[in-house]
């Protein structure tokens, strides 16, 4: 944590929660993402009083379809720990959802600089 006066009376909220919305289906098949991006960003905010997202283009190599080249949304929250204990439950289990409706291998899941594939 930074020693400095001026912030020390300042909200501090050290935990970041990112999750990697592909805009694919089926793996590989490109698609609008934007419901996606909504309702990922939606939660978030619910549970963390916000959300950004960012454009991201990805590679990764695919078990069944091989490289796999795609525009994907990165939709993250700064929160206090705390709140992450809390309701991380609630991002899993939405990103369990979009694997299954998106028909994904699996879905990134990014918390506090450690990745997981859901």
């Amino acid at each position: 944590m930074i020693e400095n006066s001026k912030l020390q009376n300042l909200l501090r909220l050290s935990s970041k929660v990112s999750v990697v919305v592909p805009a694919t289906i089926n793996i590989s098949e490109p698609i609008d993402n934007t419901s996606y991006v909504d309702r990922v960003a939606t939660l978030m905010a619910e549970c963390f009083g916000g959300a950004t997202s960012s454009q991201t283009l990805g590679y990764w190599q695919s078990p069944t379809a091989g490289l796999v080249k795609e525009r994907s949304t990165t939709v993250f929250s700064y929160c206090k720990e705390i709140d992450l204990q809390m309701k991380i439950d609630r991002i899993y289990d939405l990103c369990v959802q979009l694997k299954a409706e998106m028909s994904q291998d699996a879905i990134a899941l990014e918390i506090n600089g450690e990745m997981y594939f859901v």
